[in-house]
């Protein structure tokens, strides 16, 4: 189970991150998590919302962006829960091309987002552990 992931160019200027968060967070869309990777010129922003359409209008035309599936599933609240994810995907030799977290607000729980070289096979892989992953119409209601 994939959920789908905005990926946003940010010029590395002074208010162009604030201008694409007003844009998205201005048209009703929740922002559930976000990453920001920069160099000097220009960032990426990662972002998984509650609505993917919608964000998708808010972005002026001169943003170029774009929609990828990625893994977004749940931890236990205990330590040691991220390392069972990671030593799930390495047992199984899937590669991790990034990640980063977030916790949701109705159920308090903490999830991780993956981008993995091969998504079909995490995801059999984690439904065989019994890993709970997040669909698209989840990320409407957390």
């Amino acid at each position: 189970m994939t959920v789908k992931q905005l990926s946003v160019f940010v010029e590395n200027k002074q208010g162009k991150l604030k201008d694409i968060v007003n844009a998205i967070s201005g048209s009703d869309v929740n922002i559930r998590a976000m990453s920001i990777a920069d160099t000097k010129d220009y960032g990426i922003l990662r972002l998984i919302v509650s609505d993917i359409e919608e964000a998708k209008k808010a972005l002026t035309e001169d943003c170029l962006s774009s929609v990828n599936e990625v893994i977004a599933v749940g931890l236990n609240d205990k330590a040691g829960s991220l390392a069972d994810i990671l030593n799930i995907l390495g047992e199984n030799d899937i590669d991790i091309d990034y990640l980063y977290a977030f916790t949701a607000r109705t159920d308090k729980g903490a999830y991780v987002v993956l981008r993995v070289a091969d998504t079909n096979a995490a995801e059999a892989v984690f439904a065989e552990k019994n890993v709970p992953m997040l669909s698209d119409d989840d990320l409407k209601n957390i």
